[in-house]
């Protein structure tokens, strides 16, 4: 075995070769074999479809707990350190560089044919304030000269393969975060912190890496304008890292895939890197399945993209998890318990990298319950019903839920749970509703026993008339996102709901959307206002966006925009 002090003194070796040489399981991040056997740890599974399973390490119970060190041994073959490797422990004073944390995590992944990801040379947080008070030419130089020393140190180390160069750059609504790196530098810190760590080691992959980009939204479309533009500009970003710290109670981001795909036809890499999904405390065995459900829907997604590396759990047991000090009331996050025991969540994960992602599932899940509405308003219904199950292997992803009409059913909504607050409705009509399961590898359940429930004729009526107004915001060879669509209320009374209909070119088709629920008929787009943009003040303004594919060279894109309330 190399250890890490040989590599450090001076020998370089070819960092594929090298990797091999640590350990005969590393070689199939690149090449499939096998499939592992059913009871085998998580990293086996993941090496047998070509992916890494990855956990972030702390040092203190890495050093004093053997459960967390046997654990983290042997389920995982990628390991990130959560605080090791920040400037501010490795240096907390101008030119005083420690690697002692940083190289604990490095030699324990060593001498356990682990690869390391390193994390994080440039980011907003757990800075020196001797650094964030520098003027433009000093701090860039002290940028260049950290990431230099950092990465310079692991380059000739077959155990650090890549890097998380900059962090968390956009604030939630898609803008450049107002840092002291962007208030003194400008964007192109962005840029020169990339190319710094290229010229520290040649062969490292880079990344960058921000939280609420899972779904198709403003903030991931701007990453996503920010990676082309970069790369367009020779700047040397190999990947693009999606946090994903979800919460059950916040719904699950159903255009995951679809995101990763989109990335990763810019041609650069694309994981998950920081998952956990938390929820609000107390533990229950249904709030336990939702959390499970959700992990899984990550790991499918990574195994649907084949320019996905792998899934990093940030952390493994709740006994070590940075939840509960920074949610209130929330925690619970990860795949063990506090005392070390498998959650369902873990066996989810294990599942899902067994059952590689569902492609050999043909066996479609049970119906669900006949649902049963309630709280019902002039706008909205909140419907529940009893769970489906499936026994294909690739475990349930979600629910569909459906208005009977006839030849053409309408979509009212999606669900990770089984429970969905439909929003958007008529006042005073009648709907006849069911839910239809689906899994992991795509198919879907027969549909549930129809309910029926009439939306009342009160504080759903709309107030006044509307009108919308569609920009695109980005396009591409083959799609474009449409971002914003402002909805504007012309009227002099509220608007309690609203609905913006419009019409997609032949040939496209919608592949995201957000801030509203969209339905389609043929070629015909139905957005509805959601829980927090369906009450609009005279006068005031709300917005929704969406991304969209069309066939290559087709320049075409959505003109005319119909507001009714609601």
């Amino acid at each position: 075995m190399l250890s890490s002090s040989l590599v450090r003194s001076g020998v370089r070796i070819s960092r594929t070769l090298a990797a091999a040489a640590l350990l005969g399981l590393l070689v199939v991040f690149l090449v499939p074999v096998t499939p592992a056997d059913a009871s085998a740890p998580l990293r086996q599974h993941a090496a047998s479809r070509g992916k890494f399973i990855g956990t972030a390490l702390a040092t203190g119970p890495l050093s004093s707990e053997t459960s967390y060190r046997n654990i983290a041994a042997t389920e995982f073959s990628q390991v990130t350190a959560e605080n090791a490797m920040k400037w501010e422990s490795t240096e907390p004073n101008q030119g005083q560089f420690t690697f002692s944390g940083a190289d604990a995590i490095v030699d324990f992944a060593a001498q356990n044919g682990q690869q390391v990801h390193g994390h994080t040379l440039v980011w907003h947080n757990q800075t020196p304030g001797w650094v964030q008070g520098l003027g433009a030419g000093a701090m860039r130089t002290a940028m260049q000269n950290h990431i230099g020393q950092v990465v310079g140190r692991y380059a000739d180390n077959p155990t650090v393969v890549s890097w998380d160069v900059v962090n968390e750059v956009f604030d939630d609504n898609g803008g450049m975060r107002g840092s002291f790196w962007y208030n003194t530098l400008g964007q192109s810190f962005i840029a020169d912190a990339f190319r710094a760590a290229r010229a520290a080691d040649p062969d490292a992959r880079l990344c960058i890496n921000d939280y609420n980009v899972e779904g198709i939204n403003a903030k991931s479309t701007a990453m996503y304008n920010l990676v082309r533009s970069l790369r367009q500009q020779n700047v040397p970003v190999d990947c693009v890292g999606f946090q994903s710290h979800l919460a059950i109670q916040y719904g699950f981001p159903s255009d995951l895939q679809q995101n990763l795909q989109r990335f990763a036809d810019l041609g650069v890499q694309v994981r998950i890197t920081e998952v956990d999904i938390r929820m609000q405390m107390p533990r229950s065995s249904s709030k336990d399945a939702t959390q499970a459900t959700y992990y899984r829907n990550v790991v499918n997604a990574c195994l649907a993209v084949t320019a996905c590396a792998g899934v990093t759990i940030w952390g493994f047991t709740d006994k070590h998890s940075w939840v509960p000090d920074t949610f209130s009331g929330e925690g619970a996050a990860l795949i063990y318990d506090e005392n070390y025991q498998q959650k369902p969540a873990y066996t989810a994960v294990h599942d899902a990298l067994a059952a590689g992602g569902g492609g050999d599932d043909t066996t479609a899940p049970t119906a669900p319950g006949t649902p049963s509405a309630a709280n019902i308003t002039g706008t909205s219904a909140t419907l529940t019903w009893t769970a489906a199950t499936d026994s294909g292997g690739s475990g349930l992803a979600g629910y569909t839920v459906y208005r009977e009409q006839g030849s053409t059913d309408q979509q009212l909504g999606q669900s990770a749970t089984n429970s969905i607050t439909l929003t958007g409705l008529s006042p005073a009509t009648q709907y006849q509703v069911y839910v239809r399961a689906r899994d992991g590898a795509g198919n879907l359940s027969t549909p549930s026993a129809t309910a029926t429930f009439t939306t009342t004729s009160g504080g759903g009526q709309p107030g006044g008339p509307c009108t919308a107004t569609g920009t695109v915001q980005t396009q591409w060879n083959n799609g474009y996102v449409v971002q914003p669509v402002t909805v504007a209320n012309t009227g002099t009374a509220t608007l309690n709901g609203w609905t913006v209909t419009f019409t997609l070119p032949t040939g496209h088709s919608l592949t995201g959307s957000w801030n509203a629920t969209l339905t389609t008929s043929g070629q015909t787009v139905t957005a509805r206002s959601v829980n927090h943009n369906a009450s609009l003040a005279a006068g005031a303004t709300t917005s929704f966006g969406f991304q969209v594919s069309r066939p290559s060279g087709n320049t075409q894109t959505p003109s005319t925009y119909t507001c009714a309330s609601p």
